[in-house]
């Protein structure tokens, strides 16, 4: 069987990663093609070896994992496969649920092999579908995806709008950011929480608590004013009603 993953393992603890190959070592679809017990060559071995999997230790020995993130660069209209990380850690499963969410995934340690199998069978399904739907997001979720060419921490209640952009979509956050992820409308309109966001165009969502304004539901052309931005929103008649029922 040809692995789906090529994965590196990521963790300052040498019989960490000897626990988590041998686990590994059972499912014929991960070949691990490397180890790295520290941020800087995690980093030469993603440049060199172009892994599609890592297994990321949280807490390394003076260092936080998360801060590989800063250190790798993805082109914004590359069709190669974006790297899926698994976090590994001893913490509480419960301060990760941002990461669940969002289609990664975490592994306690100690690492079981019924739990590598789910793993597996969740990646196996996002590769084939391209995304995963399987979770709503709540409004205080922090979310962790592809902006621009860095992996970042997106929290939900600081998106004010989402646009359509061909394959990709744009984010505009309430720091004045303006950040182009590879999700689809479809994707963002699936999971974002009713209750604050509204698709008011084919080829835009925004988020109901930055509405500032809005213009006269007599109109053939209403518009959303939102805060933070000059020009407003068209609401396209294929949504209007919907989004006029939330205020009227």
């Amino acid at each position: 069987m040809t692995p789906k993953f090529k994965a590196i393992i990521v963790d300052d603890e040498k019989l960490a990663r000897l626990d988590l190959r041998n686990v590994l070592s059972s499912f014929e679809e991960i070949e691990i093609i490397g180890e790295a017990n520290t941020i800087s060559a995690a980093e030469q071995l993603i440049n060199r070896l172009h892994p599609n999997l890592v297994f990321l230790d949280v807490q390394l020995r003076g260092e936080s994992g998360f801060s590989l993130f800063d250190k790798i660069d993805y082109p914004q209209n590359s069709t190669s496969s974006e790297l899926d990380f698994v976090f590994v850690t001893a913490y509480d499963k419960y301060a990760f649920r941002a990461f669940d969410v969002n289609a990664l995934d975490y592994l306690l340690k100690p690492v079981s092999t019924e739990r590598i199998r789910q793993m597996i069978d969740k990646l196996s399904y996002r590769s084939i579908s391209n995304s995963d739907h399987s979770h709503q997001l709540n409004y205080d979720d922090v979310i962790f995806l592809l902006l621009n060419t860095k992996y970042s921490f997106l929290k939900i209640s600081t998106i004010i709008a989402i646009t359509s952009n061909a394959d990709y979509t744009i984010i505009y956050t309430d720091d004045k950011t303006r950040s182009m992820t590879r999700k689809t409308m479809k994707e963002w309109e699936s999971r974002l929480p009713e209750d604050n966001f509204c698709r008011i165009h084919r080829e835009t969502i925004v988020n109901l608590s930055y509405l500032s304004n809005m213009g006269s539901w007599e109109s053939n052309s209403n518009k959303v004013f939102l805060e933070g931005f000059e020009e407003p929103f068209l609401i396209s008649r294929r949504y209007a009603a919907k989004i006029k029922r939330k205020f009227v």
